[in-house]
This record gives C-alpha cells, structure tokens and sequence, in this order.
C-alpha cells in the first residue's frame, strides 16, 4: 500500500517526514554535527545572498523548505531560489517551485536516501546545484546538473576555504562549520 501525504502530516511531529516514490521516510533531527553545518552554512549563504540590507538579495535561502515536486515530498536542509526565478516567494507549506541550488546534510541515517532517491528526483525537477555536507567526514561535495545529469564540480574538505558554485562569490571556510574535535 502507498503512503499518502496524510501519512506525512500524520507523523510524529519530532521526526522529518518526506514522501517518495509512494513511500514515507522518517528520519529524527539532526544530531549536533549536522545541525551546527546546517546552521552555519545557512547563515554564512544568507548573510552574502538574501538579506538585501548587508548583501545584494537576489535570493531567497531557507531552511529546510517542504518541496512538492512530482507527487514527492522532500525536506532538503537548506534550498536556495534566485529572485530572478522566483520574485515573491510563495505563502505555502509545500512549495512546488524546484529551488535553484540546495544542500543536503548527510548522515549515517539519511545519505542513502539523500544520494540514491532524492538526487535524482532533483535532476529532473532541474535543481542547477546540489551541495552534500558530511559534517563526520568533514567534506563538501558540489554536484552541478548537465544533460539531466550529476557532475561533481568540486571536492573540498577539513579547513579548505572554498568558492562553489552558485556561491562562488563568497569564501567559505569549511572549518567553520564544523564542531571542534
């Protein structure tokens, strides 16, 4: 039996409900490492990016959006749309417009998930960029969309300070983001 998304809004409110592919994932918040990342990268993103009083506001970065894209609903950690796409960004829980950029924050738990269905559900919603934080790891995949299809663009990783794309306008020092050793 497919799960709905009744089933979704029926979920334990401490967990993340995602639908895909007619089946429900669950996963619990972050621990500290994940959301240390998550919290960092969001504010380093939004400070450079969407606050149009200290940067230049051409996009709109928000954390962990609800994405109904093709009858799938996805919780990235972060997603970003340029104004541009998106001049006002919509009113909704469920926001049906494909984000330019997002990142997703890989754990033991959610990396399968993040990688094998996920990914290419974004490719063909036509998601431009997809960043894959392990803050375990310590490392920065950048993943760029050409012909419907994911190439990596770069690699980082530990204190590399890093200018990725749709991003490459700011440095970004990966030691900043994660929790002391």
């Amino acid at each position: 039996m497919s799960a709905t998304y009744d089933d979704l809004l029926n979920a334990p409110e401490n967990l993340v409900a995602e639908l895909i592919d007619g089946e429900l994932y669950l996963s619990r918040r972050p621990p500290s490492p994940h959301a240390r990342a998550s919290s960092v990268l969001l504010c380093i993103l939004a400070y450079a990016f969407d606050d149009v009083d200290a940067g230049p506001g051409v996009w709109w970065i928000v954390r962990e959006p609800e994405l109904h894209l093709g009858g799938h609903a996805l919780v990235p950690d972060t997603a970003g749309w340029r104004r541009a796409h998106v001049a006002e960004f919509p009113d909704t829980s469920g926001c049906e417009i494909a984000p330019d950029w997002l990142c997703e924050i890989l754990s033991g738990t959610t990396a399968r998930v993040d990688r094998v269905k996920k990914l290419p559900i974004y490719a063909n919603h036509g998601v431009r960029h997809v960043w894959l934080l392990d803050p375990v790891l310590r490392t920065l995949e950048v993943l760029q969309l050409e012909a419907s299809r994911w190439i990596v663009a770069g690699n980082y990783g530990g204190g590399d300070k890093v200018r990725a794309e749709p991003f490459d306008a700011v440095e970004i020092d990966l030691a900043a983001l994660w929790l002391p050793s």
